[in-house]
């Protein structure tokens, strides 16, 4: 069994799909939360189902005062941030000849600047504690690549070439730094598809179905724990077999 009571976790994109799975499992294991999303609402829902003490932080991660400000907070509310789960994510599609600059900014200004933004924030802590836990979701798509997504592919591609970096920098620290990459995963990006594209993409698994965000959430609970102390700078693939 994974040991993680007693620590500290900051989750972004908190409040639906893989980041809530995340968060509700962490919690589980009676880890004190801050957990970081743009909705105030779900976020004080979030917070009244989660079995140990959690806070909520309303921030907007293509702002730099808000990621600033989640920090400080979250080191005020915690008093130490063992473990930060960089979730957060949006998409933005279009062909690449299509996509307009505001397509590709926010994208990756969400996806990858934020993470390198909250993770400079927090590290500093970690570093003086020597011991912590990094863990960024990437995608399969990081690794394969997708058309249409060439904004949202090289933001994930890039999570796991910053978390390589970042783990030698800081192995000798007792901190570690991983990925994990999900593949098809039935969340809200997932729900939208019609019964031929999803026919089409359980073609693509050879399991034969999509995933849950529990599957990421059971990932991450082992990348965070004291027994994952000799894993850093891996990604851990949870797609059915398809990579």
């Amino acid at each position: 069994m994974c040991t993680l009571t007693g620590l500290k976790a900051v989750v972004t994109g908190a409040t639906r799909g893989i980041g809530k799975a995340i968060a509700e499992k962490l919690s589980a294991q009676g880890v004190e939360l801050v957990i970081a999303a743009r909705n105030k609402e779900a976020l004080d829902t979030l917070v009244l189902q989660l079995p140990t003490k959690a806070h909520a932080i309303v921030c907007d991660l293509s702002n730099p005062q808000d990621i600033d400000h989640l920090a400080q907070e979250a080191e005020k509310l915690l008093g130490q941030v063992d473990i930060l789960v960089n979730n957060a994510g949006i998409t933005a599609d279009n062909l690449l000849m299509r996509m307009k600059d505001d397509e590709w900014d926010r994208v990756i200004n969400t996806n990858l600047t934020s993470v390198f933004k909250l993770t400079r924030a927090l590290l500093r802590g970690m570093m003086r504690k020597k011991w912590g836990r990094i863990i960024n979701i990437s995608s399969i798509v990081g690794v394969t690549g997708n058309a249409g997504q060439a904004n949202y592919v090289a933001s994930k591609a890039g999570l796991i070439g910053f978390s390589k970096s970042l783990a030698l920098e800081v192995a000798s620290r007792s901190i570690t730094v991983n990925c994990v990459a999900p593949g098809f995963i039935e969340t809200d990006m997932t729900t939208g598809l019609t019964d031929e594209q999803k026919e089409k993409i359980l073609g693509q698994i050879p399991q034969g179905t999509m995933g849950t965000p529990e599957d990421i959430a059971y990932a991450v609970l082992y990348l965070a724990s004291k027994e994952a102390s000799y894993v850093t700078g891996q990604v851990l693939h949870v797609n059915g077999g398809m990579v």
